[in-house]
């Protein structure tokens, strides 16, 4: 499990830098755009860059989140059914979450290698715009890996969760 911790720790690296740096930048353009006069506009292409590192960070850290059961999900009817009916509905659950997100890194992918083609970049950052396509691509892979691993019980994703006794 040392790559999943490897994983682990690149994504929360990942996840802070982006959002520490979302707040130095942001913090300096309100600056700028206090005190800066004309100097303001030099600060233009901050807002895009926020927004572009807000799309990244939450990509990054829906894995995250999967992993520790912060996704929002009925718990109680959950396991009453479960209980219910003697179906394993988490590993349904995990199996039809990672078929979900295969296809969604799938059609993410296909978008990506679209946009790449068209060549098209970002206005004022003057980034090639495939690259904002790769933050869906990597966050759905990062979901299915942990749907996967959830699968085969390698992780308990279901720890965290207030439920029912089974």
């Amino acid at each position: 499990m040392k790559i999943l911790t490897a994983i682990r720790t690149a994504e929360r690296i990942a996840a802070v830098s982006i959002f520490l740096s979302m707040v130095v930048l942001y913090f300096s353009n309100v600056l700028a755009r206090q005190v800066g006069g004309t100097f303001a506009s030099d600060f233009a292409w901050v807002e895009e860059a926020v927004r572009l590192m807000s799309l990244f960070l939450v990509f990054f850290s829906v894995g995250l989140a999967l992993e520790k059961g912060r996704h929002a999900g009925v718990h109680t009817w959950r396991d009453r059914i479960a209980r219910a009916s003697g179906l394993p509905l988490r590993k349904v659950i995990d199996a039809v979450g990672f078929v979900f997100c295969v296809y969604l890194v799938y059609l993410s992918y296909q978008m990506t290698a679209f946009v790449y083609g068209m060549g098209q970049k970002s206005p004022t950052l003057n980034v090639p715009v495939f690259w904002i396509y790769l933050a869906p691509t990597t966050g759905f892979a990062l979901m299915a890996l942990r749907y996967a691993l959830s699968f085969f019980g390698r992780i308990d994703r279901f720890a965290g969760q207030a439920s029912e006794d089974l």
